[in-house]
């Protein structure tokens, strides 16, 4: 597993690509995910709210805003009124669902500051979308993702040891 570079060595060029493009590809990413729940109306309540999202190994944050029907990804030094902070393997983990968030919190790999109360409402909403709703392709790729850089940071720690 050590073919597959830390984390930490992927943060110095993520952060050379331009800011708007990361932008507005996590919010293709994030628009085609929630198509459903956002056509139907099921994130209406949540017009006007901000959450972020904080990739603690990486240094990349980003801003989901909610509107009428639609979500935005707005700029990093944008305010959220509540943040969702792990490193990228806890992250995709969460996003594979390998790992539940409440697992990922209880041992601290999750941390949630600001409103807790809405951080906690869009993450139960997230827990309803069906998994199979997701398009195959993002399914695989989050799921082998996932479990190439749980492996990864487990080899590393083991080498620290």
């Amino acid at each position: 597993m050590h073919l597959i570079p830390s984390p930490r060595l992927l943060a110095a060029p993520l952060r050379l690509l331009p800011e708007p493009l990361l932008r507005h590809g996590s919010a293709k990413v994030i628009a085609h995910v929630l198509a459903a729940p956002l056509a139907e109306g099921r994130l209406d309540d949540f017009a006007g709210r901000r959450i972020g999202v904080e990739v603690t190994d990486l240094g990349l944050r980003w801003i989901v805003a909610f509107g009428e029907r639609r979500v935005d990804v707005l700029e990093q030094s944008a305010d959220a009124e509540a943040i969702v902070r792990g490193t990228a393997t806890d992250l995709l983990l969460l996003a594979s669902r390998i790992e539940d968030a409440d697992t990922l919190f209880f041992h601290r790999r999750l941390e949630l500051t600001g409103d807790v109360e809405l951080g906690l409402a869009v993450r139960n909403l997230l827990d309803q979308l069906p998994w199979e709703s997701l398009p195959l392709g993002l399914r695989i790729a989050l799921n082998r993702g996932a479990r190439l850089a749980r492996a990864a940071r487990d080899a590393y720690r083991s080498a620290e040891a």
